[in-house]
């Protein structure tokens, strides 16, 4: 089962971190942010289409033949979502640990500005390690 993309967008919705894994097509840095920014809208769209008031969080999964995207929002706004194949069973676990990653390895790290493009080599080691990549 492959973890094709992880993504993390900011509160704003701005796009933070990506990463794509395995034989996925890489994309223009410019379709990337497309992507999150879409997502961002949509998440947004859809915690306010709920019925009940206040009771929706947005999109948590949505699956289809060809993927499924898994998506975990800290209480601060933080998005992570993750792009695998249809198949895939622990997504939500896996989102945790990436939110794990974060907060001990990019929040910690005191060059790191909130809200900013992450740029650590640390916790990219680290998160390939827990997709099980082969450097």
């Amino acid at each position: 089962m492959t973890i094709n993309s992880i993504y993390i967008l900011n509160k704003a919705g701005t796009l933070i971190y990506q990463n794509d894994f395995g034989n996925t097509e890489k994309l223009s840095h410019n379709s990337y942010i497309r992507l999150g920014s879409t997502f961002h809208s949509l998440h947004a769209i859809a915690s306010n289409l709920s019925p009940v008031s206040g009771s929706s969080s947005g999109i948590e999964v949505i699956e289809t033949e060809a993927f499924k995207l898994q998506c975990f929002q800290t209480h601060t706004g933080i998005k992570f979502y993750v792009i695998a194949d249809p198949n895939h069973q622990q997504l939500e676990e896996l989102l945790h640990g990436v939110y794990e990653l974060y907060t001990d390895y990019v929040l910690k790290n005191p060059f790191y500005e909130i809200e900013m493009q992450i740029r650590c080599d640390l916790f990219d080691y680290k998160l390939n390690r827990l997709l099980g990549v082969r450097e």
